[in-house]
């Protein structure tokens, strides 16, 4: 069974490492009791959406990011499991990229985004 707080605490865990700063660190930043951050990045507690928050902010790491991380750590592990399981792997669809410089008519920052093809409308400007 794949247990998405585990894959929560894996990213968190990698995160925080990835800056090379300790637990310690964070659990004050974040302020949550070290033991508690401890045990969700070991996937051993769930976080609330405000924990995640806290987290998250005390990382400088926007939500939406640990989310995708998360999420394509998901697809991977069930990729994993069916592939074990002799299932048939199904086949994603090829993500292409849209750049946009401005949403009616008002110019704003550059955004790519990656979507299927046929779930993406593009009209000229």
């Amino acid at each position: 069974m794949i247990l998405l707080r585990r894959l929560l605490g894996d990213v968190l865990r990698r995160q925080r490492q990835r800056q090379g700063r300790t637990l310690r660190e964070v659990s004050s930043s974040a302020r949550v009791s070290l033991g508690y951050l401890s045990e969700v990045e070991r996937g051993q507690k769930e976080a609330s959406s405000e924990l995640l928050s806290a987290i998250c902010d005390a990382l400088d790491v926007r939500m939406s990011e640990l989310m995708r991380e998360v999420s394509d750590e998901l697809s991977l592990a069930e990729l994993a499991r069916m592939a074990s399981a002799s299932e048939p792997v199904p086949v994603r669809p090829m993500l292409n990229s849209v750049s946009v410089t401005s949403v009616a008519g008002v110019p704003t920052e550059r955004v790519t985004i990656k979507a299927p093809t046929e779930a993406v409308d593009v009209v000229a400007a």
